[in-house]
């Protein structure tokens, strides 16, 4: 039996450097705490809090992906003394794997010490026919590798590991196999699988939210075009469908949110699947609903994304538009609620003012082009650092910024009007928004200016001014649609979603395990994508883009 298993992509994947895993590491774990913590989770280490059976987590770069897997094993602080024992499944990248590998080493080395291969808890997997015992695949393969440092730092150096790499074989065969592995409390399940590959960005986001819909739903048929890792999650899967299990989505992102290259982009997502109806983390939902993210309930139905009573839709708006711009300033993100309704497709305006409430920056969409997730994303970008009537928006003047955002419902026709007083007669003040169009000419105002312009006269006049236009000008062949909007308000963007601060007694755990008695502190997190604002502009409708 040979003693180690040499890391394959320390220095490239994740620092080879213990210092740096060590520090990198904690600024994810610190960041997902925070993150917990603001969508309401308990205190850390509170008493008798049950532990996620299993988790999914992405395997790419930490630069990549690190934040998002962070959000899943930050949900092992309060219970990580009692879990002594990690089953490791990735697929295998780098190797042609029929069945299940599992090692013969002694230890997977890391940059931060060896971790024990429990061989003992391996025993019954020799009586199973598609487990292989081999450590060719295991060798080069980084699915299981990078997962390793997270561990060490959340479980400390005293749990045992089963690591497996699963090639070709069935959902059945490898649920046989996790389920001779189950255990108890003492054992997690850990599935390594990144979500679709290469796709432009937009595409990407809408494959990877039918993709955790479905994880969600834990079925079991997930194809491998959707997930790299989908041979030992769609077994991870049945083997927690057989027995009753309820999943939570952690984060969903993708390598364009995290690098900012969106030509082709590697989606990331993270998981908990937890006993019965709910955990420390995951709340007990009403009857009739289920669990779908970290402290919210959601219905089994979806509602219509432009509901004023869509439960959460809001909040998770609010939370993607806010993640978007703390990115791109290089502020940590925040913990993001799932709605199955960003699945649909929707038209946003995103808003920014200042501290006075003047305006910083509107851009949105005025016909559905794509998923509201996408969507919202999309506008909140363009409207902090592409409206061209505001300078990029600055690192500096994050605490004063307020956020805004306006699903729009489809717009209406109205028939042609002789005269500007005929046209008002089809608009509610305060109600509608209006588009105005007369031979290239094209503007909107949202209801919201309605506000500061309550007068039909001066809003159309105004209106006009904005198109480029006399502001008595008519024609009879002007074209006006209106539409409603439901508007979601932030408040400060700097106080959206931020907790208070985490309790010490969970930082100085995860200080202890990542050794020598280190404190973690709220570290600046390092700016993702070193490349320069893009020289972006709204664009002219049609694709329907405006400013407010």
């Amino acid at each position: 039996m040979a003693d180690l298993r040499a890391p394959a992509v320390a220095g490239s994947f994740y620092p080879g450097s213990p210092g740096e895993l060590r520090a990198e590491v904690a600024r994810h774990l610190t960041a997902a705490l925070a993150g917990s913590a603001a969508m309401g989770g308990p205190a850390r280490g509170a008493a008798g809090a049950a532990a996620p059976k299993i988790l999914v987590v992405p395997h790419a770069g930490y630069n990549y992906s690190g934040a998002t897997a962070a959000r899943a094993y930050a949900l092992l602080a309060p219970v990580a003394a009692r879990i002594r024992r990690v089953v490791l499944l990735g697929p295998a990248h780098r190797a042609r794997v029929r069945g299940l590998a599992a090692p013969t080493v002694v230890a997977f080395d890391t940059p931060l010490g060896p971790v024990r291969v429990d061989h003992d808890a391996m025993a019954p997997l020799r009586a199973l026919e598609q487990v292989g015992f081999d450590d060719t695949p295991h060798a080069p393969e980084y699915s299981l590798e990078v997962q390793l440092p997270f561990l060490q730092a959340v479980l400390g150096g005293g749990f045992g590991l089963i690591p497996l790499v699963v090639g070709d074989t069935a959902p059945e065969d490898v649920a046989e196999v996790v389920d001779a592995l189950w255990g108890g409390d003492e054992t997690l399940i850990v599935v390594s699988t990144d979500m679709s590959h290469f796709h432009p960005y937009a595409d990407a986001q809408r494959l990877d939210q039918e993709t955790a819909a479905r994880i969600l739903r834990l079925e079991s048929d997930i194809h491998p075009l959707r997930a790299c890792g989908a041979r030992p999650l769609n077994g991870a899967l049945l083997a927690a469908r057989r027995r009753g299990m309820t999943a939570a989505l952690m984060d969903l992102c993708n390598s364009g949110d995290t690098v900012g290259r969106k030509e082709r982009v590697v989606g990331y997502a993270s998981f908990a699947i937890c006993p019965g109806a709910g955990t420390h983390a995951l709340r007990q939902a009403p009857t009739g609903q289920r669990v779908t993210s970290l402290g919210e309930s959601a219905p089994a139905e979806a509602p219509a994304a432009h509901s004023a009573t869509a439960t959460g839709l809001g909040e998770a708006l609010l939370l993607r538009a806010r993640n978007t711009i703390a990115r791109r300033l290089g502020i940590a993100p925040l913990a993001e609620p799932w709605h199955a309704a960003l699945q649909q497709r929707g038209a946003t305006f995103v808003t920014l003012n200042d501290a006075a409430r003047r305006l910083r920056g509107c851009i949105g969409r005025l016909e559905a082009a794509t998923s509201l997730d996408s969507d919202v994303r999309h506008n909140a970008e363009q409207a902090a650092f592409a409206d061209p009537r505001f300078p990029p928006v600055r690192a500096e003047e994050w605490p004063a910024l307020r956020l805004e955002i306006s699903v729009l419902t489809s717009s209406e026709p109205l028939p042609a009007a002789a005269t500007q007083a005929q046209a008002l007669q089809a608009i509610e003040p305060g109600t509608h928004g209006v588009i105005f169009e007369w031979r290239g000419h094209r503007a909107t105002f949202l209801p919201q200016v309605w506000a500061q312009l309550p007068q039909p006269q001066a809003f159309m006049a105004a209106l006009k001014r904005k198109a480029g236009l006399a502001e008595d000008f008519w024609a009879a062949d002007v074209r006006l649609w209106r539409y409603r909007v439901d508007k979601h308000e932030g408040g400060p963007i700097a106080a959206l979603g931020v907790p208070a601060p985490p309790p010490a007694a969970a930082a100085l755990s995860f200080g202890s395990l990542l050794g020598g008695g280190l404190t973690i502190v709220p570290l600046p997190p390092r700016r993702r994508g070193d490349e320069p604002v893009p020289s972006l502009r709204p664009a002219r409708l049609p694709p329907p883009t405006s400013s407010r």
